[in-house]
């Protein structure tokens, strides 16, 4: 396994090792964050899922080989690209419509962490938005991206998550919703600019050890970065991003070190992972390539 070094003892590939040295006592913190890929909910995975035919799902069986990777992280991160709406129609693509126990599935096998702005985050309306989160975050994610309305942004984002010793700060936006209008009174964050360098300026005054930015962005089925994820990239860092994570192309992209200087600072390196493909689909074609 090849490791990615940059500032701040910071490890990456697919697995994150952050490493703090107390100053008081000389002693090393560590904390390993798991990213995982797009988490799909096609038509077969619903089917697969059925064990009876009144609305009883079990997924479990889908993570049984990786439950001890994403238990053993501190924190195991996946971007839920579908919506909970909590009744039938369950339906996969065009508009991703998943039953719960689908969370619960995830968070049992070690998931502690959801993502939900993407492309797909009104499929199901304001009910589909408004359940996602409730759901998740009622079988204990911690979970950004949309939010149940302007309040609801305002009270709890950029989100702070305190683990292990250490203070992060996590952001997620995407670059669209597939033409679907969010419901009010939700949000789901987009990909501006303004908002963006203005929610890192507040992210960095929190004072976290970490700020992680999560793209929903570039283009399906290309295994190489575009050049606005690029330049993107360079701007989230440059902003106060310590690491980006990238989704939505379906497929692998490039984990990559960008240079980049800040106001009062010397020249310093970013890592940006571009795209982690998808984690659980039923997308089995030689492209798109599986991520995790």
């Amino acid at each position: 396994m090849t490791l990615i070094t940059a500032r701040k003892g910071l490890l990456i590939l697919f697995v994150l090792g952050v490493h703090l040295a107390d100053a008081q006592n000389d002693t090393i913190s560590r904390l390993k964050l798991v990213f995982a890929g797009d988490i799909m909910g096609h038509g077969p995975q619903i089917v697969a899922a059925t064990v009876e035919k009144d609305n009883v799902f079990d997924y479990t069986p889908c993570f049984q080989f990786v439950e001890p990777i994403l238990k053993d992280a501190g924190l195991a991160i996946g971007n839920l690209e579908l919506t909970l709406p909590g009744k039938p129609p369950y339906t996969g693509y065009p508009t991703f419509r998943s039953p719960d126990d689908l969370a619960l599935a995830l968070r049992s096998a070690g998931f502690n962490f959801l993502v939900t702005s993407n492309n797909h985050s009104n499929d199901s309306g304001l009910n589909g938005v408004t359940n996602t989160i409730k759901t998740i975050q009622n079988y204990g994610f911690y979970q950004t991206g949309t939010f149940l309305d302007s309040l609801h942004r305002a009270a709890l984002y950029p989100l702070l998550v305190y683990k292990d010793h250490f203070k992060l700060a996590f952001l997620n936006y995407t670059y669209g919703t597939n033409g679907l209008p969010t419901p009010a009174p939700a949000v789901v964050n987009l990909i501006d600019e303004n908002a963006i360098k203005e929610d890192l300026r507040i992210a960095k005054e929190l004072n976290p050890d970490f700020v992680v930015v999560i793209f929903h962005w570039g283009n399906e089925y290309q295994i190489n970065e575009s050049e606005s994820q690029r330049k993107l990239a360079q701007k989230a860092f440059e902003w106060g991003a310590d690491l980006v994570i990238g989704a939505h192309p379906h497929v692998v992209q490039p984990i990559k070190t960008i240079k980049f200087k800040r106001p009062g600072q010397d020249s310093l390196t970013g890592v940006v992972a571009y795209s982690l493909g998808n984690f659980i689909s039923a997308q089995n074609k030689p492209i798109p390539i599986s991520g995790f």
